[in-house]
């Protein structure tokens, strides 16, 4: 689906069916440098099991136009401005690392937005380092390296896929590769720079599943865990042996997460 969303032109995936507004929405927010194509199986289930799904290319990335915004709270305003732009008052968002902090953004500056979160791969503070943003900021292959590497876990690096014919790391660094220069920079700079999740989360009254990866190099679990106890109405999940991708790693586990 094509809309324009504050003047850009916005590709929206709806999980392979039309997207229908008097279904419960749910959004799907990607991580830095990815885009849609990273809920390519779970947009699809829950669009075929009673909600109404959009998956949007962030501004810059994917098949959107657009410079790439600079800031989680850009992101979280351009999103609420995408729901506007729909018609939708009212969605539960799911969000993977630099996503989750846009989606627990919007439940903080925009609450009336939310019904329910859910936070993938996330952490209180996402400190990015220093090598990793020279390389990025150089547009350097060093970067995509760095992240397809740190981002998947122990058992993905050895090759197999539950997708037959397919290799999860070249998978990763396919789309990585396809970034716009300036992008995978923008975005891993908004994640280092974004320090108001704490305070966010002590904001946050919707029903909230975290879900972190036991092995994640990217975001720890210890991490996410931290953040998991400043949400008031939060639920905890660990996926064994995960880590940070786990829409590829783990999907069904995930699925099963998210459902719960």
């Amino acid at each position: 689906m094509q809309l324009s969303v504050n003047g850009v032109e916005t590709f929206v995936a709806t999980g392979g069916r039309d997207f229908d507004r008097s279904q419960p929405t749910l959004v799907l927010l990607h991580g830095a440098g990815f885009d849609h194509t990273a809920w390519a199986f779970h947009s699809r289930w829950f669009a075929h099991h009673g909600f109404g799904v959009l998956a949007p290319d962030l501004p810059g990335h994917g098949r959107s136009s657009g410079a790439a915004l600079r800031t989680i709270a850009e992101m979280a305003d351009w999103t609420v401005a995408l729901l506007q732009a729909i018609g939708v008052a009212s969605a539960t968002l799911v969000g993977h690392s630099m996503g989750s902090l846009v989606a627990l953004e919007i439940a903080a500056r925009h609450p009336q937005t939310v019904s329910a979160l859910g936070l993938i791969g996330t952490a209180a503070a996402m400190t990015v380092g220093p090598d990793l943003l020279k390389a990025a900021e150089a547009n350097d292959h060093a970067a995509v390296d760095m992240v397809s590497i740190w981002g998947l876990g122990f058992r993905a690096e050895l090759g197999g896929s539950l997708a037959p014919g397919l290799w999860m790391h070249s998978g990763a660094q396919r789309v990585l590769e396809q970034c716009r220069p300036g992008v995978l920079f923008s975005d891993l700079s908004a994640c280092n720079n974004y320090r108001d999740a704490l305070a966010a989360a002590g904001t946050v009254k919707v029903p909230t599943t975290i879900i972190l990866g036991e092995r994640d190099m990217m975001t720890p679990a210890r991490a996410g865990s931290s953040l998991a106890a400043a949400l008031p109405n939060s639920r905890l999940v660990v996926l064994s042996g995960a880590g940070h991708m786990m829409m590829m790693e783990k999907p069904d586990e995930l699925l099963a997460a998210l459902r719960g």
